[in-house]
């Protein structure tokens, strides 16, 4: 791919490295922090709750291709 096509793939977004990623905008001051606070005011999940995003990122790939 040329730049032109990687900004183009990307959204116009600048690429970093070969990882094909966005490069990402710094965090404002405080965010990881506000982050935590919030996670930790959170109720916990239910067993329910964890097997369903368990089940969700265990499927096989050619369920996750039909989708």
């Amino acid at each position: 791919m040329t730049d032109e096509t990687n900004a183009v793939a990307a959204g116009g977004a600048q690429l970093v490295g070969t990882s094909g990623r966005p490069a990402r905008p710094e965090r404002p001051p405080g965010y990881w922090e506000r982050v935590d606070r919030i996670v930790d005011q959170a109720p916990p999940l239910s067993d329910t709750q964890r097997a369903i995003i368990r089940a969700a990122f265990h499927q096989p790939a050619a369920i996750k291709e039909a989708a």
